[in-house]
């Protein structure tokens, strides 16, 4: 690791807390993962400095449930440094990563001999689906058709 990126990474691992406690909570929904930055931060990602940038990328990284895609697009934009990289990862880049990781998520449902027909329909549905219809199945879909 860098030793700037080490750097901020603390510095971000540091101030999560206080800026997570903060912030207003917002409910779950499938929308909820694109709308994450602004969510959290209350300032559009047109709006954020840089340093506001790389500390929304490295919460995002220092989130223990982001997966391989998500890890690997923002490391790219870290590694990039560009204000124009961090924007663009938190624009489209974060959202089609974490869709990349839902459908490997679907994919391991989808590879278990043990799951009922209802969920393996409803699975193979929805991993061709938008990245919002693939968050929603993970957050709410599948519990539904195994409720």
């Amino acid at each position: 690791m860098k030793p700037t990126r080490a750097v901020l990474f603390l510095a971000a691992t540091v101030l999560t807390p206080a800026l997570l406690l903060t912030t207003p909570a917002f409910a779950t929904s499938p929308s909820a993962t694109s709308t994450t930055v602004t969510a959290t931060s209350e300032t559009p990602v047109d709006d954020m400095s840089e340093d506001d940038l790389r500390i929304a990328v490295l919460r995002i990284l220092a989130d223990k449930n982001s997966g391989k895609a998500v890890v690997r697009e923002a490391d790219k934009a870290l590694d990039d440094g560009s204000p124009e990289a961090l924007r663009t990862f938190l624009k489209t880049g974060y959202r089609l990563a974490q869709a990349e990781d839902d459908r490997v998520a679907i994919a391991r449902i989808l590879a278990n001999p043990a799951i009922s027909d209802a969920l393996r329909t409803a699975a193979e549905n929805a991993i061709d689906g938008t990245p919002e219809e693939l968050r929603y199945f993970l957050e709410v879909g599948q519990y539904e058709v195994n409720g």
